[in-house]
This record gives structure tokens, sequence and C-alpha cells, in this order.
């Protein structure tokens, strides 16, 4: 009887304890049944800048206490199809961070936001216009900047002072007598292009930069002119005669890198960041080492990669994907993220920030490359072609190009070709 007893009663306090715990439970979890979730994308951002965005989220959550972020790093090869599947299926996230190299994803306009519907111009205006103009699709606002990277020159003045030249080339035309006057003067080279499919932005990018519109507003090719040619031929007479390393046609621009440090190129066509790598791995080339603005071409212009934040039109929160996209790129959050990853900002108050301006009295030769990438972001402009196969573009011209290089085709062929091929994907 007394065991019975004993076991009734602690089923009543377990009752009471269980009833007891889920009205604690029940209350503490209550203001989470009524927060909302935005779901967030970014491109390889993790592990390296984790900390970074979870204080981010954290101290938006805290602003917002009726909101959460839910945030999802994607790798870089992955990330484009990731969003092509998410379009067709309608499970975009909220905010999906883009990239200029598939920008033609902004194309599929009923995917994404208009933002000029729900954004003021006093809030546009905030950023930078060229960088703004390069988040629109047909005059319409689907992206909101963020942030940009862009290539400058750093050249080996010990190199340069045995070549007798007194200093670095500003345009292409420059750039084709400095590689013969390095080669002939220290049998070395002056600088390393990657010709691989997979890294030919940057001969992409020479075409705009030399006058060449690479594809008309049809989507057809428009490279297969005389202007066009030129370029073509500027390539394979640098390759043919001997002034480019043979591994441009086999290597990509690490090789580059590599080069640069073992003292056999006179010039890095990279980001201001890499200055840091070569003076840590390499000190006695890091000190010889200067930094000065990009390679262009007859037309000024400088290239540039951008990534932004677009809103999907499926969004059940608007305004509130809007308002964490906007504190995203908001001028503290840009301060604070460029400085920490070497990237450039995509707002105005942010670039005329000290840190972008003004160097310190003991400048680094990484502090100098910081201020001239930064005034390059003034005019810079996404080269690449806003186009769905862009990847197959690069393997078209790519594979003409070195044809042309290797003389197995005229450039006059070459060029045809590559531009039949495109056309007839």
């Amino acid at each position: 009887m007394f065991y019975i007893v004993k076991w009734q009663r602690f089923r009543l306090f377990a009752i009471f304890g269980l009833i007891l715990t889920f009205l604690i439970s029940c209350t503490t979890l209550s203001p989470n049944l009524n927060t909302q979730e935005i779901k967030f994308w970014t491109i390889q951002l993790q592990p390296q800048f984790t900390n970074y965005f979870n204080q981010l989220i954290t101290d938006f959550e805290t602003d917002n206490p009726d909101l959460s972020v839910r945030w999802i790093d994607i790798p870089w090869s992955m990330m484009e199809k990731k969003i092509q599947s998410a379009i067709l299926t309608n499970t975009l996230p909220d905010v999906v961070n883009l990239n200029s190299s598939f920008t033609y994803l902004l194309t599929e306009t009923n995917a994404w936001l208009n933002l000029d519907t729900i954004l003021s111009d006093s809030v546009k205006n905030q950023y930078l216009p060229n960088f703004w103009q390069a988040s629109q699709i047909n005059g319409k606002s689907f992206g909101i900047p963020w942030y940009a990277t862009t290539n400058i020159t750093i050249y080996n003045s010990q190199l340069f002072q045995q070549a007798e030249l007194e200093q670095p080339p500003k345009n292409y035309s420059e750039l084709a007598e400095v590689a013969k006057q390095i080669k002939e003067k220290t049998d070395k080279y002056a600088f390393f292009i990657s010709f691989l499919p997979e890294e030919l932005s940057e001969v992409l990018e020479s075409f705009g930069k030399m006058g060449v519109t690479l594809i008309d507003v049809d989507g057809n090719a428009a490279f297969n002119t005389p202007t066009g040619q030129a370029v073509f031929k500027y390539w394979v007479d640098l390759y043919q005669d001997g002034l480019l390393p043979k591994e441009v046609l086999t290597k990509g621009s690490q090789a580059g890198i590599d080069l640069y440090q073992a003292g056999e190129i006179a010039m890095l066509f990279s980001g201001s960041e890499v200055i840091g790598v070569i003076s840590e791995d390499t000190p006695e080339i890091g000190q010889v080492s200067k930094p000065v603005s990009q390679i262009t071409g007859e037309t000024g212009k400088k290239s540039m990669m951008l990534m932004n934040l677009a809103i999907s039109s499926n969004t059940k929160l608007p305004d509130q994907a809007l308002k964490f996209a906007l504190f995203i790129t908001n001028n503290q959050n840009q301060t604070a993220f460029t400085q920490e990853t070497n990237v450039l900002p995509s707002i105005t108050q942010t670039l005329e920030n000290s840190y972008f301006q003004n160097l310190p009295s003991n400048a680094s030769t990484q502090d100098k490359a910081r201020i001239i990438s930064a005034n390059q972001m003034l005019k810079a402009e996404v080269l690449l072609p806003t186009v769905k196969n862009l990847n197959e573009l690069k393997q078209i011209i790519s594979q003409n190009l070195q044809a042309a290089m290797l003389a197995e085709k005229t450039v006059e062929q070459a060029i045809a070709d590559a531009a039949f091929e495109w056309d007839n994907l």
C-alpha cells in the first residue's frame, strides 16, 4: 500500500513538473513564434568571414527583434547553378548575393524585385552611380551594389631599372613597347596573362578597353570588326614575337604570381591584396614592388568585378528583405567589411573615408595600392558582357585566339570562326 501511494504521489509530481516545464517553454518560445525569417545567400565567404557575418546578423536581429536571418554560404562553383535552379522552382531566398560574372541572371526580371518601385532616389544616390548602373538591366534596378574588386599593375622597379625604363606602361600600346624592351634588356618577360577559357576574363576585358563591343543588344557577336581583329592581332603578335611566356596557353593566373615572385616577369596585373602576399612570401620582391593604375586602352576604361544583392520577387517580406540588404550595404557596415576583406565599397561616403583617400605618413606599398584601387572606382565598369553563356563565349574566343597564336589559323579566320560559333550556339 505504501508503495502504491508513493508511486501515485510521484506520478502527480511528475505530471505537475511536465505541465510546468511546458508552460515555461511556451512562455520562452512565444516571441520566436512571431519572428519572421529572412533567408540570405552569399558566395564563398565562409569560413574566413564567418565571425563578421555572424556579428552582422546579430546586430541586425538586435535592432529588429521581430526578424531573424538564416544565412547560407554557397561555394563559388555551385552558386550560379543553384540560383538558376531556384529561379526555375520559385524557391529563391529573400536576399541573394550575385556576381558580375553572372549578372545575366538579373535579366530574369520576373524573378527579382524591381527596386525602382520601392527605393527613393535619395537612397540610390548614396551609391556610386557607375556601380548602381552596373546593377541595372534595361534601365531598371534589380540589384543593390555591395562591394567590388579591381586590378592594378604591380611592377618590379628593379627589373624596370635594368631594362632602362623610367615608368610602367599606362595602356596597351605602351605595354607592347615595354614588353619588347624588357625582353631585349633583361631576357625576362614583362607580364603574364592567362588564355585558359576559365580565366579569360582579363583578356575579354581588354576588348572593351580597346573599344570593342563583344556582344550586341540582340545577343549576337559584335567583335568581328576591324577593331576586333586588331585586338586579336595584338595578342597574337605578342605571343608569336616571344614576348609572352609559353605557359599563358596552359596555366592560370597563379602561374603569373609565381613567376612574379620568382623575379621572372616584371609586372603583375592583380588586386591590391596580392602585394601583402608577395611581401610576406618573397620580401626581396616585395621591397622592389610598386603599384600603379591598371592598364587600359584608347577608351581609358577601367574594369571591375562587382558583387550586388538582389531581392526575390516572390519574397513574402519585401520591406524586411530590403531593410536587411540596405543594412548590409550601409556606410558603417561597408566600412567594417571593406577594411577586413581588402575589397572596395559601393557607397560614396565609405569611399570618401580617409582609409581609401589619404596615405598615412608611414604608408606601406599595400596602403598605396589601396588608394590607387579606390581612385579607379569612380569610373570603373563591368566590362564582361551580360550574357547567359559567358563561359561558352570564353571557350570560343580562347580556342580561336589560341589557334591564331599557334599559327593554326589566321587572325581573320580565327575571329570569323569565333563569331560564327557564338551566333550558332
